[in-house]
Order: structure tokens, then C-alpha cells, then sequence
């Protein structure tokens, strides 16, 4: 869908903002710090997170910025670690033979609630398709079902996302929010759920069993909150596909026909006539963890703020290859935290703007965006104040292209602002090559975008320059397959980091817009879910002033 330019847009063309040289040193440098092998994988809560903290600090007073937390560097999130040991077998029991799975190899288990143990024992068993609740698109999976205290087993991604164009109920081959795991955990809660399982397919859920068994074992985190999350489901979980298979067959239903038939509007959830039961007990670890706050303060406008954000956190120690057990997160997201900090050398030698720049470098990203969530329920600086900004996962290391992808396109005005500043780079917006990976709900813009901040998520697209597409293309395929979320996700002195520079530069760009021009709010398009928020506190600002 297009949408109509903005009126601002001419003066944007008319009047190029002159860009800051980003020094690829820093990039490189604190890149190279950040995932070495001192730093144990960055963990949060750990001693890789004591270090990398002292570090962002120190390079962001070097940088020229001052303390962002009422004089204070860092924000504490408080978070409860829940660690499962002693993990049973997912069995099923009732259908033609009974199916067991063990644990890792075909299956996860986990728990939202802060206790001792889990367990769920002999419950019922419901596949309610793709989960959803969409009032809004005439869907409803649970439809005529009671699952309190059942076990849901759902599938992943939304119900076209074989689909390759961008014309169905679900954004097509797009992923939506409906399509992702948090949601669907979220939603079998609210149905009252003991127990709700996903059924893990490569090509749907866009990254292979590696990566679930990786993120899903060893600690896992979120918030501590009143409640201790007691409103959620027993036990959550993943399951191969190849065991889904075998459970439905169990169960005398054809798995194929019933996935076939979830795709469809009016699908009704169906009992699978089995029984589950699982247990696991939970050594709990309550702590803080921290945010890292910079600020660069305004002039005219100093109440304004924008926002750059980028994740420091990684997944620790996780499962060895070739005897390599340090996930190191080079590009995911030390290269981010290296940007965050030459946007901020380049931003303080230009100068304070006439508002507030805001260097966010937030922890716990992994672990479900659990950093920028606390710091968007719990904001220093008021989200009616935040213009806008932009969050960097993962900087481009494979040369310059000619063009840049917008993470979820067709959203918010801050991307018509972005496209004239590519295109004095010569540079054209393309299509996400993977919407299915639902990339737009996985980063921690996400947490500032749903109570309303727009906050750009993109980065340089596969077209290189040396190369072109098909080149781009294999490399991105290559770090999904061989590195992300693995020990192999380590520096490489051999990267091109001439994509990053063309892609800082124009964030820095966007950001001085933003900062310089006192009055501009971009805001949510209309059909964005993310409107009403805006408005509503766009309005409330200004009444209060």
C-alpha cells in the first residue's frame, strides 16, 4: 500500500544535512571488545554483563554525554531468572500408542512463573491451529473451545504466510504479531491454558531447531513483577515437527488436513482425544540487570527527546560447537552497541541540537525485548515527550548496497522521512526478503512502538554493490544458517564495514532532523495499530503544556 509523502518532505530535500564522519575504528573496536571471549557471551546478570556495562559507560563519557538516569549512567530492570532442571519428557498418552519426547531433542519445556516446579499431569489435549484471537479480522482459533486447564498445541507463524504477496487476513507472507511466540503464549494464558506447546517448522518459524534448543535451554528471563506471572500458563513449549506428526497420527487425525484446514477463516479448534503430562523443577534467581543511559541534552527543546537504541545483551555460555560453548553475539548485538556509541561521537562533536538525544543500550533483548520493555512501562524521559528515533540489531558487515530495508514497511511517517536521505546515497528502500521472520516484533523498537513511539527499524538491504543480490542474499542466508544465535557469531577483522557507514550516516541524518526541528511529531500511519496510542498521547502532551 502507498501512502501520500509527508508536506515536511520538501524542506527535507531542499535543505541535506550535512553527515558526521562515523569512525569505523569505533565500530570495529568496540565490536571486537564487546564479543571476545572475556566477556562470557554478555549474558545479563552475569559477570560478562558487570563488564560490558563499565564499558558502554566509559565509551559513552568519552563520546562527550552526560549521565541519562537522573545522574546516573544506568537504569536496573528487574528481572527473575528461572533455570529448568530435571526436565521430563514430554508424554502423551490415550491415542493408538503412547508418544513420548525428550527433552532438546524434540522438545523444550519452560515456564512465565516464578516457583518451584512445573508440572501438568494427564491434561487434555486441543490443536487450535495458529492460536489467534483477532476480533479485528473475524478470527478467533479458540472459538466454542473451553481449554482452562488444558494443553494447547498450536502452530507457528500466521495462518498465509505461505502466501508471497502481502494480500491476506495476515499480512501475507509477512509475519504480524499474531504470528509470534510471545503472542501465542500470551493468548493461551488468557483461554486459561495449562500448558501450550508450538509446533516448531523451519520455513514458518524462519530459523531451524538449533535456534529454539539454543534460546529455550539454560536460563531463561523476564520481569519480576507482583504476581510472580502466576496468570500464565503452567508450562510453555516447543515440539519438532516430526513428533507433531507422530502425536496427531497417535491420535488418529491427519496432521496435514488439520494444519491445511487452520489456514482457513471459521476454523474451529479440535480435541486431540490424548493426554499430556510433563514436570520440571526451577531453581529461581532474582537480580538486576541494567540499562545504560546517555544523553546528549537539547538547547531550545531540552523536554524533546530522541531516541537511538541498541541491545547489549547475548545469550552467555550455550550449546558447544567443537568444544566453543561462548555464544559471542559479534554482530548480534555488539555491532549495534558499536554503532549506538559513533552515533554518539558524532552527534556530541557536532554539537548539542535544539532537542534532547537520547543513547539507549538496553539489556535483556533475548530474553523477549525485556530491557526496552521496562524502559517503555517505566520511561526516564516521558514517551508523550519521545519524538521518534532508531533501534540498530545487527549492522551491515558485507559491503555497501544499493538499498535499505524497512523492517515492517508501512507503518509510521518516519520511513517517507528516511527515503530522501537514501536517496542522496543513491540508495532505494526494497522489500524484506523474509517477512516471515516477523523481524519487526523481535527487536526492541517493538517495546516503543507499541505504546506508541515510532522508532525506525531497518537496516541496508542484499543488493551489494560487489556482488549484488545474489551475493547479499547467500551471506544473509549463511548467518541465519551458520551463526546467528551460535558460537560462530564472532568478529572478523575481514568484514566490510562500508554498509554500516552508509547505514549510520543516515541514522545520525534522521536523528538531527528530528532533534533540529522543534514542532515535527511523525506519527503512526492511519491503519498502523499503533495510531490510537500516539494520539492519545500527543494530546495529552499537549494539554499539559
Amino acid at each position: 500500500m502507498r501512502f501520500a509523502r509527508l508536506a515536511f518532505l520538501p524542506l527535507l530535500a531542499a535543505t541535506p544535512l550535512a553527515a558526521q564522519q562515523i569512525s569505523v575504528d569505533t565500530l570495529k573496536t568496540v565490536t571486537k571488545e564487546l564479543s571476545s571471549d572475556a566477556y562470557e557471551g554478555r549474558a545479563p546478570t552475569t559477570p560478562g554483563e558487570e563488564k560490558t556495562v563499565a564499558y558502554l559507560i566509559e565509551q559513552f563519557k568519552a563520546a562527550g554525554l552526560k549521565p541519562g538516569n537522573k545522574g546516573s549512567w544506568t537504569q536496573d530492570v528487574p528481572m527473575v531468572e528461572i533455570t529448568a532442571s530435571n526436565v521430563a519428557p514430554f508424554t502423551f498418552t490415550g491415542g493408538k500408542s503412547p508418544v513420548s519426547m525428550a527433552y532438546r531433542t524434540d522438545m523444550v519445556a519452560a515456564t512465565y512463573r516464578v516457583g518451584p516446579s512445573a508440572a501438568v499431569t494427564n491434561s487434555d489435549v486441543v490443536f487450535v491451529g495458529y492460536g489467534i484471537t483477532a476480533p479485528e479480522k473475524g478470527w478467533d482459533d479458540y472459538a466454542g473451545l473451553d481449554v482452562r486447564g488444558k494443553t494447547v498445541v498450536m502452530l507457528v507463524n500466521d495462518p498465509d504466510w505461505q502466501t508471497m504477496a502481502r494480500d491476506g487476513p495476515f499480512e501475507g507472507r509477512a509475519m504480524t504479531w499474531y504470528g509470534r511466540w510471545p503472542y501465542k503464549y500470551e493468548n493461551a494464558a488468557k483461554h486459561g491454558a495449562a500448558a501450550a506447546i508450538i509446533v516448531h517448522d523451519t520455513e514458518p518459524a524462519a530459523y531451524p531447531w538449533a535456534v529454539v534448543k539454543s534460546s529455550w535451554t539454560g536460563p531463561q528471563y523476564e520481569l519480576d513483577e507482583a504476581g510472580g506471572h502466576q496468570d500464565q500458563s503452567q508450562v510453555i513449549g516447543w515440539m519438532q515437527l516430526a513428533k507433531a506428526r507422530e502425536l496427531f497420527a497417535s491420535a488418529g487425525k491427519d496432521f496435514d488436513q488439520l494444519s491445511a484446514a487452520a489456514k482457513t477463516r471459521g476454523f474451529r479448534g479440535v480435541p486431540l482425544g490424548v493426554r499430556f503430562s510433563t514436570s520440571f523443577t526451577n531453581t529461581i534467581r532474582k537480580s538486576a540487570s541494567r540499562n545504560v543511559i546517555g544523553v546528549l541534552p537539547g538547547t531550545t527543546a531540552p523536554g524533546d527527546y530522541v531516541l537511538y537504541s541498541a541491545h547489549w545483551d547475548h545469550l552467555g555460555r550455550c550449546d558447544a560447537v567443537n568444544g566453543d560453548d561462548i555464544c559471542n553475539g559479534a554482530l548480534d548485538n555488539a555491532s549495534g552497541a558499536a554503532g549506538l556509541v559513533a552515533l554518539a561521537q558524532a552527534n556530541a562533536k557536532a554539537g548539542p541540537a535544539k532537542r534532547s538525544l537520547l543513547f539507549l543500550a538496553v539489556t535483556a533483548e533475548e530474553s523477549g525485548l525485556l530491557g526496552s520493555r521496562y524502559y517503555a512501562e517505566h520511561p526516564v524521559y516521558p514517551l508523550a515527550r519521545t519524538v521518534g528515533g532508531v533501534n540498530m540489531d545487527v549492522l551491515a558487515v558485507n559491503g555497501a548496497t544499493r538499498d535499505f530495508v524497512l523492517t515492517g514497511a508501512g507503518k509510521s511517517e518516519i520511513e517517507d522521512m528516511v527515503r530522501p536521505l537514501l536517496a542522496a546515497q543513491g540508495r532505494h528502500v526494497s522489500p524484506e526478503s523474509n517477512p516471515e521472520r516477523g523481524g519487526y516484533y523481535r527487536s526492541d523498537h517493538f517495546s516503543f512502538a507499541k505504546l506508541g513511539v515510532p522508532v525506525l527499524a531497518g537496516d541496508g538491504g542484499e543488493d551489494l554493490v560487489k556482488g549484488g543480490t545474489a551475493a547479499g542474499h547467500a551471506a544473509t542466508e549463511d548467518y541465519v544458517a551458520n551463526r546467528y544465535h551460535k558460537p560462530h557469531d564472532e568478529y572478523d577483522p575481514n568484514w566490510d564495514w562500508s554498509g554500516a557507514v552508509q547505514d549510520l550516516t543516515v541514522y545520525y541524518q534522521l536523528g538531527r532532523k528530528l532533534a533540529d526541528t522543534p514542532g515535527l511529531w511523525p506519527n503512526w500511519y492511519p491503519s498502523a495499530e499503533f495510531r490510537a496510542i500516539r494520539d492519545k498521547d500527543r494530546a495529552t502532551a499537549k494539554a499539559g503544556r
